[in-house]
């Protein structure tokens, strides 16, 4: 059902982090009365009016933990609190204290805690939620769909015609929001140095932002404008497959990546893909950087001469890394398929049903 705006009621009661929103806090206000009407609706139609019964409440961030919070108070069955990131590490140690409070105490509620990655465990402990609650369960990828076989050469060609890309250059590809959690101006600085060595290379950058126009110019003051090419739009599902398709190396150089589903969408399309892998970042458990089964490389992604290496290392080897994406998708069908992820959540939430 269509909520009422609260908005000037929040301001009433609203500390001044809250009211620093502007018209942002309308967003604010939406979310809490969503979350209580769901609750609600829940409550009293479904369990009390029509008798129905659940043996478990599951919420997901600080968007939904308000909702799953009421639902346990009121109905005494356990509360599942999925937590793919936090206030702080999306706002890189900023944003709003109210959200960020939220997420504590949704935290400190819950029976259980599920997380996308250990390197996300490790920031949830950090930040005070208890560490007997929270349970790793990575994220998986439809390996059917993401499957390089049914991309056709012609579509991979049309593509790379698109962006002028010939056959006898790479396609370096990064897609993501142009924000700077992602890492996308460091990886822009680090292409010279990639120039200097492979000057037949291209990077596509697919993805929307406020960076969008400082991205531009920094391109255009390293001179490399041309090699750098700027897609900023929504895409469909479908053409995002082709464009990992049609690359040569994925790069990927996040600074917060709690666990990277273009990573494994990357992995899948049998991609070497090079990853940042310092901080709080799922990619370091995602891609295997070195011995027999490695399918990608780490990078430290603050440092703009060490995402140029990390490029360097796939750019310099015989195949251009064919065989790493081999390896990517292979680890890929062993460890991200949905099947198994399905049944790694549901039987966390078999030890949390009484």
């Amino acid at each position: 059902p269509k909520t009422l705006d609260l908005t000037d009621t929040f301001r009433l009661f609203a500390d001044p982090g809250l009211k620093a929103w502007g018209d942002n806090l309308k967003f604010f206000a939406d979310v809490v009365s969503y979350n209580t009407m769901s609750a609600s609706h829940l409550v009293n139609l479904l369990v009390r009016k029509e008798g129905r019964s659940f043996d478990i409440v599951d919420a997901h961030d600080w968007l939904g933990i308000m909702g799953g919070m009421i639902v346990k108070k009121e109905l005494d069955i356990p509360l599942v609190f999925h937590v793919h990131s936090t206030e702080v590490g999306r706002s890189v140690g900023r944003g709003s204290h109210a959200i960020k409070d939220i997420e504590f105490e949704g935290g400190q509620a819950a029976d259980c805690v599920i997380t996308v990655s250990y390197a996300m465990k490790d920031e949830l402990q950090k930040l005070g939620f208890p560490h007997d609650k929270i349970r790793v369960c990575w994220n998986g990828v439809d390996s059917d769909k993401y499957d390089p076989k049914k991309v056709s050469n012609e579509e991979k060609k049309q593509l790379r015609n698109r962006y002028g890309i010939n056959d006898d250059e790479t396609m370096l590809f990064f897609v993501g929001r142009l924000v700077t959690v992602k890492g996308i101006d460091t990886l822009i600085k680090a292409m010279p140095s990639v120039l200097g060595e492979f000057p037949n290379t291209k990077l596509v950058v697919l993805g929307i932002g406020d960076m969008e126009w400082d991205l531009r110019s920094l391109a255009e003051n390293l001179g490399i404008k041309d090699q750098i090419i700027f897609r900023n739009e929504f895409i469909s599902e479908e053409e995002r497959i082709i464009h990992y398709a049609a690359s040569d190396c994925v790069v990927l150089p996040s600074i917060y990546e709690p666990f990277g589903i273009v990573c494994t969408e990357s992995m899948s399309m049998a991609k070497p893909t090079v990853v940042g892998a310092s901080g709080t970042n799922g990619f370091r458990e995602q891609i295997i950087p070195s011995g027999n089964d490695q399918c990608g490389v780490h990078v430290n992604a603050f440092d703009a001469d060490d995402i140029a290496w990390g490029i360097k290392q796939v750019l310099q080897l015989d195949d251009k890394g064919v065989e790493m994406g081999k390896k990517a998708r292979k680890r890929v069908l062993d460890t991200f398929g949905w099947e198994a992820i399905t049944k790694r959540t549901l039987d966390i939430y078999k030890d949390f049903i009484p």
